[in-house]
């Protein structure tokens, strides 16, 4: 079952100032409000979540964090805690593919932002997603349902719960994935998602894809049945370019 809208989300990582960061949204606020047909999202650096959720504010358009920690409050030097983003935000990314990278982040973490996520009302967006080696060695399917299963454990309710599937391989690269491999991972993230809660909760599950999305190939993952949207990095930086992959998500869902 396709989701009656895409759901695209821009992740601008460790870019613009605040400056930039506001300048960014002014200027795809109202052209991203002239587009019907999509729900859009705009995740970025921790420092520009106010004053772009104040520049999007009543635009329709959901603003989300990168990352945030699991407990509630603590010592925890530099770290933002679920509930300080809960004010401010609609979604968080948990398990970019860059936090078990560079700072070795488990399952088992992922996992606790999970569930510390839904308890404050947060949708997280859930990455997963394979190396080159395991595509090669035909284990895709299996890392990949191995990270879905440890990052659910304990979960008994989907809720909000958005996933993002992003092979590892192709983010930042230029290199995406087919539309037909993505089809095929999502298909089988379905499945997983199915046997866990149900079909029907499972089919109410945004699925996004995550890699070299550009204007040039969003149509046609985004026109795959299990493909509910796009998780967009670096062309989301660029405000032409982010708009015309949202203007193609909707057209592929029309």
């Amino acid at each position: 079952m396709k989701m009656p809208q895409p759901l695209i989300v821009a992740n601008w990582k460790m870019n613009t100032t605040v400056e930039e960061a506001k300048g960014l949204a002014e200027t795809i606020r109202p052209r991203l409000e002239a587009i019907e047909g999509a729900v859009i999202a705009v995740c970025p650096p921790f420092i520009s979540l106010v004053i772009v959720s104040e520049v999007l504010r009543g635009s329709g358009i959901g603003v989300g964090a990168q990352n945030m920690h699991s407990e509630e409050k603590g010592a925890y030097t530099g770290e933002i805690a679920p509930e300080m983003l809960s004010e401010i935000c609609r979604f968080v990314i948990v398990g970019h593919s860059e936090r078990r990278q560079h700072f070795g982040e488990t399952d088992e973490m992922i996992n606790r932002k999970v569930q510390a996520a839904g308890r404050v009302g947060l949708t997280p967006i859930l990455c997963v997603g394979e190396r080159l080696p395991e595509r090669e060695q035909g284990r895709a399917e299996e890392v990949v349902e191995a990270q879905l299963g440890g990052c659910l454990e304990g979960v008994a309710s989907p809720g909000d719960l958005v996933v993002a599937y992003e092979p590892i391989w192709a983010i930042g690269t230029g290199r995406a994935a087919t539309p037909d491999l993505a089809q095929a991972m999502m298909a089988h993230i379905r499945g997983l998602l199915a046997s866990r809660y149900g079909a029907d909760a499972a089919a109410a599950i945004p699925l996004l894809y995550g890699g070299s999305i550009t204007p040039g190939n969003a149509f046609d993952f985004m026109r795959e049945k299990d493909v509910g949207g796009a998780l967009v990095g670096g062309a989301s930086l660029d405000a032409d370019s982010f708009v015309e992959i949202v203007r193609k998500g909707a057209e592929a869902e029309a």
